[in-house]
């Protein structure tokens, strides 16, 4: 079975959206993928800078395969999703934008990066994986 290399962006101040995100992809069946987000539970060690952690990230979202966004309207504001976007646009990973559950309002800035976007469900999730990765 495929192991998919994955790269999840996310907010700390909405870890639970990314929490059950996991979840839902760690519970599907004939599944495998491997994380390199960095989650609060995980923080990068050693980056006392914006820079050294923005080096942190690069090598994590080179390492992966697909870059998934859940595109809630907090990411338009956030500057760390914003640099993980340019990151993988650096790179060439294709990019997941995923609705969030139950939301209509979505994040222009990761609707016009996405490559693909999908709604919040296991099958439309893993499917748009293994189509861009």
């Amino acid at each position: 079975m495929k192991i998919y290399n994955l790269f999840i962006s996310h907010s700390w101040n909405y870890g639970s959206q990314y929490n059950n995100l996991t979840s839902l992809l760690n519970r599907r069946a004939f599944f495998s993928f491997k994380n390199y987000s960095v989650p609060e539970s995980n923080p990068i060690i050693g980056a006392r800078t914006d820079k050294q952690l923005e080096e942190a990230i690069e090598n994590k979202v080179r390492a992966s395969s697909v870059v998934v966004i859940m595109t809630g309207v907090y990411a338009t504001y956030s500057k760390w999703i914003n640099k993980e976007i340019a990151i993988a646009k650096r790179f060439g990973k294709p990019i997941l934008a995923v609705k969030p559950y139950g939301s209509r309002n979505m994040s222009t800035v990761v609707q016009n990066a996405a490559d693909e976007i999908c709604n919040w469900s296991t099958e439309s999730v893993v499917a748009a994986i293994r189509r861009l990765a």
